[in-house]
């Protein structure tokens, strides 16, 4: 637990320290949207990415707030998963080492044998391990997330932009579909 609080706040100063890089780069050099800044400030907190985003879209394109509460929901789920798995696992592996010294465990394992505990623990072991992967790969979702769309904070499609979709005859038996984009 105490390696896990120093790496949490070791990732926190590094990100701050960068994050103040980062800044007194953008005002030397132009105030445009940064692709860094927003995966970065995304890294440090889960969803600051995707307001960064929010606030340089032109209005009326604005909808990156949305994924904000999918994303704490996210981590919030599977959080709760890796929390409530570990306290099984630990429960599991007490009732196992209870059972080894001739003691009475939990009332709650009476149903299982030696072999089932060990069952039991290896499923509850490999469901916190999945929700790790899990918990991590929301993260890193939300990090490219905030990424991609630093991408087309600028994007512009014209009005004009088409397509057409038309029937096609390529002789006396083929027949097919034609295409046609146009880009003004």
């Amino acid at each position: 637990m105490r390696e896990t609080l120093l790496l949490v706040f070791a990732l926190m100063l590094s990100c701050s320290s960068m994050a103040q890089e980062d800044s007194l780069q953008l005002q030397e050099a132009d105030t445009s949207h940064s692709v860094r800044k927003a995966t970065l400030l995304s890294t440090c907190l889960p969803g600051a990415g995707q307001i960064y985003n929010h606030l340089a879209k032109p209005k009326g394109k604005r909808y990156a707030f949305v994924k904000v509460p999918l994303i704490y929901a996210g981590l919030g789920a599977t959080g709760f998963m890796i929390y409530s798995r570990q306290a099984e696992v630990i429960s599991l592996k007490k009732e196992f080492r209870l059972r080894e010294q001739g003691l009475a465990g939990d009332p709650q394992y009476s149903a299982y044998d030696q072999q089932g505990i060990v069952t039991l623990y290896n499923g509850a072991a490999r469901g916190r391990d999945l929700s790790i992967i899990a918990f991590i790969l929301v993260y890193g979702f939300q990090v490219a997330d905030a990424a991609v769309e630093a991408h087309f904070v600028n994007f512009d499609v014209s009005e004009d932009l088409s397509l057409s979709i038309r029937p096609r005859y390529f002789g006396s038996t083929s027949y097919g579909v034609g295409l046609s984009f146009q880009f003004h």
